[in-house]
């Protein structure tokens, strides 16, 4: 998963995130919620992890502001806060889990575990890029988590490509899965695909000279 981390407790984060990404995360830590604030708005995070207690936004109206966003990331709850009233506020505001400090890292991996198993965090959405994701459930290409318009010819293309990242799509197989086994030449497929890398925000279709085309694994 790809957590955003807002933690100001500088021993504790790097613990946090060096623990997390053993376990194969990928951890971005801020330690000012203004800072984190403006950074969600240009990515897209699987889960947040977040303090109640930090610098230029506290943790529970970062919630708040992301929301009207329309930004409704997973999220846990650190904080040494024992006042029920916080702890209400943070549910309220549909926080999936409240950890009190201090905490056993193992408890917090099982706490993200959990949250895979409810089906909170989505095991289909494929991470395409640094902003870039593919939701295999419905077919959509998703970047920041908003919907991407793409033509039918396009959305196959990335679906094609999405399924076997980290391989070589060659040509034939763009020519069966996209053009239904019409025949066309290797140009009109390069030609389409050049289209749709012109739309992308991002490189992320990669061209493998000789051979057809990648997503890399991010």
């Amino acid at each position: 998963m790809k957590i955003l981390l807002l933690e100001d407790e500088v021993m504790l984060s790097e613990s946090i995130e060096e623990y997390l990404e053993g376990e194969g995360h990928s951890v971005e830590t801020f330690f000012d919620g203004l800072e984190a604030f403006k950074n969600i708005q240009k990515n897209a995070y699987d889960l947040l992890i977040l303090d109640i207690n930090v610098p230029g936004l506290d943790g529970l109206s970062f919630l708040e502001h992301i929301h009207t966003l329309k930004i409704h990331t997973p999220s846990i709850y650190i904080s040494a806060l024992v006042d029920i009233e916080e702890i209400s506020r943070a549910y309220n505001l549909g926080c999936f889990d409240y950890l009190k400090k201090p905490f056993h890292l193992k408890e917090l991996a099982l706490r993200l575990d959990r949250i895979v198993l409810s089906n909170e965090v989505p095991r289909v959405q494929l991470r395409l890029s640094k902003n870039y994701s593919y939701d295999q459930e419905h077919s959509v290409l998703l970047f920041n988590s908003v919907a991407q318009t793409l033509t039918k010819r396009q959305s196959q293309i990335i679906d094609l490509l999405a399924r076997n990242r980290g391989r070589v799509v060659d040509f034939e197989q763009f020519n069966t899965y996209v053009w239904d086994d019409v025949a066309v030449d290797n140009a009109t497929i390069r030609a389409e695909i050049n289209r749709l890398k012109k739309f992308l925000q991002e490189d992320v279709i990669n061209n493998v000279r000789g051979m057809g085309y990648m997503i890399e694994k991010p």
